[in-house]
């Protein structure tokens, strides 16, 4: 009788570790495509975009007044916020950043990190404190014993084939091959005719698009609220910092490694355990390679 309670128990366990496993890859989805935008914008630019996760809350709360004020459908709403933080991208680039290019490090960190808090306050003053949504129930599927969201699993498929389109993007087109030789050598490319500048505003296009689509995702699963880049935004650049800063290959590998210990630390203890935990693995990878896991910019 015993032995049956412990097999029991061990078959319960090892439900609840698969479940938590998909989970985690679930998760990694929407972590890979916030990541892919941030490394690709450090990747051409070779500025880190502290104020990114914000630009994610503005397209959810520009989904949120399209749907919930002035009554536009879904689809065209997420199409609209797409096209909405994709030029709020150019123009971050434009009025933000181009100017700070040739300062040091630091100075760009503070501006990008000054854009933050602006974000956040307009949000609070246009919108409130209040947590919001747009009702969105899509339900979950089943496998015996085991349950997983379908938003979960379309934001995952979703943001596989973003990443898809855009290595087809970066592979195939003139503007995308033009942004990978920048990212590799910014130095040899305006002797061969490539304009650096209208580069840099469509790598920030593409990266604010990136946000736009994320934010998407995001409406499906998440309340709107103005600190949701706080939740986020720490996330991504750790991510980003552990595969190696502008390599996204090495974010999106990292992005699965830290879903795993956030779903399955949440599984097994607690929600805050599992952020603790890969946060500490975080340190104690930076310590032994300061590159990040697979080193930056490939």
């Amino acid at each position: 009788m015993m032995f049956g309670f412990f097999s029991s128990l061990d078959c319960s366990l090892d439900i609840f570790f698969v479940e938590a496993l998909i989970n985690g890859v679930l998760l990694a989805g929407l972590l890979a495509l916030l990541a892919l935008g941030l490394n690709l914008i450090f990747g051409v630019i070779d500025v880190v975009w502290i104020c990114y996760a914000e630009l994610v809350m503005i397209g959810m709360y520009a989904i949120f007044y399209f749907v919930q004020v002035l009554g536009l459908p879904l689809p065209l709403a997420f199409l609209l916020a797409i096209g909405l933080v994709a030029c709020s991208g150019a123009l971050l680039h434009y009025l933000v950043i181009r100017p700070v290019l040739d300062q040091p490090p630091i100075n760009q960190l503070l501006v990008t990190g000054g854009v933050l808090f602006l974000l956040q306050a307009a949000a609070t003053m246009a919108f409130g404190i209040e947590f919001r949504n747009l009702g969105i129930r899509l339900g979950s599927v089943n496998f015996g014993d085991m349950s997983f969201a379908w938003s979960r699993i379309i934001t995952f498929a979703v943001a596989l084939g973003a990443m898809i389109v855009l290595w087809q993007f970066l592979t195939r087109t003139y503007i995308g091959t033009a942004i990978r030789a920048i990212s590799q050598d910014r130095q040899i490319m305006p002797l061969m005719g490539v304009d650096q500048k209208k580069v840099y505003l469509a790598t920030s296009a593409i990266g604010g698009g990136l946000a736009g689509l994320a934010a998407c995702l995001m409406v499906l699963q998440y309340d709107i609220y103005p600190q949701i880049g706080l939740q986020f935004g720490p996330l991504t650049f750790m991510i980003c910092v552990l595969g190696g800063l502008g390599n996204m290959v090495g974010g999106f590998v990292a992005a699965f490694i830290i879903a795993q210990f956030i779903t399955i630390g949440g599984s097994c203890v607690a929600t805050e355990w599992g952020y603790a935990v890969a946060f500490l693995f975080f340190m104690l990878v930076i310590f032994v390679r300061p590159q990040g896991l697979f080193g930056a910019k490939s």
